[in-house]
This record gives C-alpha cells, sequence and structure tokens, in this order.
C-alpha cells in the first residue's frame, strides 16, 4: 500500500513538471517582456547618474586625489555598463598616479583594469596587469582585490581552458588563491559567501550550495548587480538538477535585475534563450538572443560576443525557417483569397444581370398597369356620357366590381403564370434546354413582386431592430412636418433612405441602387427631409446614426 502511495505521488509531480507553464512563470515572463520594453528608461538613469559625476570633474582647483575618487566612481559606474568608457577613466587615472608618483593610486587603478580584464574573457591580459601590483604598497582592501582577481582569472582558465595539460594547474592555482582570499575575508560577506558556494557546487553538494545561496539571496536587493548574479548561479544549480522551469524562473529574475541596473556585461538573457531554443520556442529565444546581443554589442565585451555567437546563427537559422514557413502559408492563403474573391466576383456580375433583368421585367409590369388604368378611363367617360347621373352611379360601382374582379383575375393569372413559369423552368432545367430556357427568361414578369418583397422584408427587418425608428425620425423633425406612415409596417421611401443611412450605407448611389430609385431622387429626398429638420441640418444625419445606440438624445428640439 505505502509503494502504491508513493509510486502515484511520483507519477503526479512528474505530471506536472511536464505540463504546461506555471502561472508564476507566465507572469515573470511578462514582467521581463514590459522590463525589456522599458530599457531606455533604466539607461536613462544611469545616464543621469553619470552626467551627475563628469558634471564634477568641472570644479575649480580641482585636487588630484578628487579627480582620481571621481574617476573611480565614473569607472565603478561604466563597469557593467559600458567597456570602452571604463577603460578610459581608468587611462585617466593611471596618468594620475603616475604624474603624482602615488604607489596607492597605481595599484588600486591597476587592480581595477586586471578585474575589468578578467571579467571580460581578457584573462592573460588581466593577468601581466595584476602581476605589476606592489606588493610593499598594497592596502587591506586592495589585498582582498587583489586575490580575489587572481582567484576569477584561475577560476575562468580552468573551466575555458582548451589545453587538457593545464586543467591541473589552474585548478591548484584557484584553490591556492581561494584559500588566501577566504581567509582574508569576513565569513558573513559576499565574496565570502560565493567562493563557498562555488565548493560546495563544484563537489555537487546541493544541499549546502542552495543554503547559502539562499543566504545570498537574503542579503542582495533586486535591481542591483549582485542580485543579479546570486540569482544566476541559482539557475545554474537547478540546470545541474536538470529542473529547467526553476532554472528559467531565476534566469528571468537575474534577466530583470541586469536591466533594471542598467547592466550591459550579462548573461542570462542568452542562457535563457537557448533554454527555450532547446524546447522549440524559436520566437522568443529570438527575441531575447538579439536583446543580448544588443547589450553585448554596446558594452563591447568579447566573453560576450564568444558565447552570443556559438548560439546566435543556431537560433537565427531556426528563426529564419520558421519565417519562410509562415510566408509560404501566407502565399498559400493568399492564393485561396484571389480563388474565392475571383469567385465572387464573377456571382455578384451574375446577381446584377439578374436583377437588371428583375428591373426590366418590372417595367413591362409598369405599362401594362398603365394601360389597364387607361382602358378603365375609358370606361368611366364612356358611361359616364350614356346614362344618367344615378345610372352613372349605379354603373359606376358595376364598373368598379368589374375591375376588382379583373384585378383579381389577373392576379390570379400572374400566380398561375408564376407557378407555370417554375414548371417550365424546372422542365427545361430536367431536360438541359438551356438555349430555350434562356429565350423564355427575356420575358421578365417577376420583378414587381419580388421588389416588392424585397421592401417588405427590408421593412419588417429594420423595424424589428429598430421598433421606435420612425418615432425617433419624427422626434428629429418639426412638428408640423413629422411623416404619418400610410399602413402599418410599411416605410415611406424617405424613412427607407434614412433607415439605410442608419445602417452605415451612405452613398446616394448605393443607396439608389438598393431602392431602384435615381441619384438625384435619393439626393433629393435627403436634402428635402433634412429641411424639415428640428435639428441643425448639418448634423441631421449624426442623429440618425445615434438612433438606437446607447447615446442618449438630449438635444432641444425647440
Amino acid at each position: 500500500m505505502k509503494k502504491s502511495v508513493l509510486l502515484l505521488s511520483y507519477i503526479l509531480v512528474s505530471v506536472l513538471a511536464s505540463g504546461q507553464i506555471t502561472p508564476e512563470l507566465d507572469s515573470l515572463y511578462t514582467e521581463l517582456n514590459n522590463t525589456m520594453k522599458e530599457r531606455s528608461k533604466y539607461e536613462a538613469v544611469k545616464e543621469n547618474k553619470i552626467k551627475g559625476l563628469k558634471s564634477l570633474l568641472d570644479e575649480e582647483d580641482l585636487s588630484a586625489e578628487r579627480e582620481f575618487y571621481i574617476n573611480n566612481r565614473l569607472l565603478n559606474e561604466y563597469l557593467p555598463y559600458n567597456f570602452d568608457s571604463t577603460i578610459h577613466y581608468i587611462d585617466r587615472n593611471l596618468k594620475l598616479a603616475h604624474l603624482n608618483n602615488n604607489a596607492e593610486f597605481k595599484n588600486e587603478t591597476n587592480l581595477h583594469l586586471a578585474y575589468l580584464l578578467a571579467f571580460s574573457g581578457r584573462y592573460l591580459e588581466a593577468l601581466d596587469v595584476v602581476k605589476n601590483v606592489s606588493s610593499p604598497h598594497i592596502t587591506k582592501e586592495q589585498e582582498q582585490e587583489y586575490y580575489s582577481i587572481f582567484t576569477k582569472i584561475y577560476s575562468e582558465l580552468f573551466l575555458f581552458t582548451p589545453a587538457k595539460e593545464n586543467i591541473e594547474f589552474y585548478r591548484a592555482q584557484y584553490h591556492a588563491y581561494a584559500d588566501t582570499l577566504m581567509n582574508l575575508l569576513d565569513k558573513s560577506s559576499e565574496e565570502y559567501l560565493a567562493i563557498k558556494e562555488k565548493e560546495y557546487r563544484d563537489s555537487r553538494n546541493m544541499i549546502d550550495c542552495k543554503r547559502i545561496n539562499n543566504q545570498r539571496l537574503a542579503m542582495a536587493e533586486p535591481g542591483t548587480r549582485t542580485y543579479s548574479t546570486v540569482t544566476f548561479e541559482r539557475a545554474i544549480l537547478y540546470k545541474m538538477e536538470n529542473d529547467l522551469e526553476s532554472a528559467k524562473k531565476y534566469l528571468i529574475l537575474s534577466a530583470i535585475s541586469d536591466i533594471k541596473a542598467a547592466v550591459k556585461d550579462n548573461a542570462s538573457l542568452t542562457d535563457l534563450a537557448m533554454l527555450l531554443f532547446n524546447e522549440d520556442n524559436i520566437d522568443d529565444a529570438y527575441r531575447y538572443i538579439m536583446f543580448s546581443f544588443e547589450d553585448a554589442a554596446f558594452y563591447n565585451s568579447r566573453l560576450r560576443y564568444v558565447q552570443i555567437s556559438n548560439i546566435l546563427p543556431l537560433i537565427s537559422e531556426a528563426y529564419q525557417l520558421k519565417t519562410d514557413r509562415q510566408k509560404a502559408e501566407l502565399r498559400r492563403y493568399l492564393i485561396i483569397i484571389s480563388l474565392l474573391s475571383l469567385i465572387l466576383f464573377v456571382a455578384i456580375i451574375a446577381i446584377f444581370n439578374q436583377i437588371k433583368s428583375l428591373r426590366n421585367a418590372k417595367n413591362e409590369l409598369i405599362n401594362v398597369n398603365d394601360r389597364l388604368l387607361e382602358l378603365n378611363d375609358e370606361l368611366k367617360t364612356a358611361n359616364t356620357e350614356l346614362n344618367s347621373l344615378n345610372r352613372d352611379l349605379v354603373e359606376s360601382d358595376l364598373v368598379k366590381e368589374h375591375y376588382i374582379g379583373s384585378f383579381l383575375a389577373i392576379c390570379s393569372d400572374y400566380i398561375d403564370k408564376l407557378d407555370s413559369f417554375r414548371k417550365m423552368v424546372n422542365k427545361n432545367i430536367v431536360g438541359h434546354k438551356v438555349e430555350e430556357l434562356y429565350t423564355t427568361t427575356k420575358s421578365r414578369k417577376l420583378i414587381d413582386k419580388e421588389v416588392e418583397d424585397f421592401y417588405n422584408s427590408f421593412d419588417n427587418i429594420f423595424l424589428h431592430l429598430f421598433p421606435d425608428f420612425v418615432d425617433q425620425i419624427n422626434a428629429l423633425l418639426l412638428e408640423e412636418e413629422r411623416i404619418v406612415l400610410k399602413k402599418e409596417e410599411a416605410l415611406p421611401t424617405e424613412i427607407r433612405i434614412f433607415a439605410l443611412i442608419r445602417l452605415g450605407i451612405k452613398d446616394s448611389s448605393k443607396i439608389a441602387h438598393l431602392l431602384r430609385y435615381s441619384v438625384n431622387t435619393i439626393y433629393n429626398y435627403r436634402v428635402k427631409i433634412k429641411n424639415k429638420a428640428a435639428v441643425p441640418r448639418d448634423e441631421f444625419e449624426d442623429y440618425v446614426m445615434k438612433i438606437g445606440s446607447k447615446i442618449v438624445y438630449n438635444r432641444s428640439l425647440d
């Protein structure tokens, strides 16, 4: 039973560990990306601080000691920010030290130069410089820095040397200088704890290593170079344990701290980019490695250039391949869209031709109706001349009844003809008699009914969407000019025009096309209604657009 519980726990932990990105890590990515966007803000803080220090060099009667002190502060500001500027102020202090023949100044400046060279990957040059430090004139603080530089140099040479025969020599030199340095340091100091942590890490004593790292984290403040270093070394521990999620967490914390401290000589984003590249997260890997490359270029760090050059081509190539695939997909989609557009264009032409046919049919129906009205007038005139007033009235009723019956018969006949037309079309389609069907369809007598149905459908749908549209339009008009509907749920032409405008169709030519009127007619209707407006006529259509929206109409119409 106990073994089953342990097995279940192991499976659960494995599933959680292999799952999607944790909320904490997602939040850290967001913070990192936002911090990257604000890089210029943190750089401005650094530049302002440097500018303030440089202004101190303009003081009158500046002593050599005062200038040396200011240069030291400047080179310490530039140390993680710009290699060339750091070298510039080190050179200035070396000149001051030689001009004043000050041994303490010479030692301190040579130590600064050696430190800079060591941390930028120029180890042999750093060794040559640090050997120039004069032991008889060295202070206690300089002595600690002296052994610290040797420790750093041999630690890096031991890790990066390509010659196997030198490994043991560099290892022995590192331990010798590290032991001497630890005897000089306060056991609670950051540097002492860092060396101790490295000892535990090298011996794979992860428990004590993390314990020391926790002490260092508690002492470090986020947004400082020390915090960036401690969190970076924490990430190294997790990478050694293959806990890549935790490693990414501390690399992100380190990178955020570097950006906020305007540290250009950094490695966190480079390592993070490599982890993401190995997980096929090409976009983020490319973005982070390019950010690191820009920092390395600004700092002019040879060591960072070498580190980035090992992985930048891999990430760039993968990013380019992904971009090429996306472009290929985009081209395919473009071809598909073009084909669909062509089909749509053909369909629009077919619809336009059908509408033209319906319009011709409508005109034919109008002509027939006009002829019927003429015949009706002729019958009325004949009846008036032949009969007396009473007879005329009786016969007039008969004429009306006959006219209504004839009209109903015509309507019925048109219905029958429509049904016959439908059957004939169906028959010709089934019989593949395309030529006969084409000849038959030249007679377009259904347009009137189709247009009427179109208007009715439009009215019903629009009034469903804007049930009080007519009332709202009337509210915009002078009281004596308000529109009264002639029949329920049927909109007059001017209302339909502004209904289309409310729907966003403002072009008169488009409205004319939809309602089967000329552009001038539509324009005249619009002007006519605007002239009846109780609101400014230039703003009338703006008020129409607000009907049915959340904008409350509260302008006075008086």
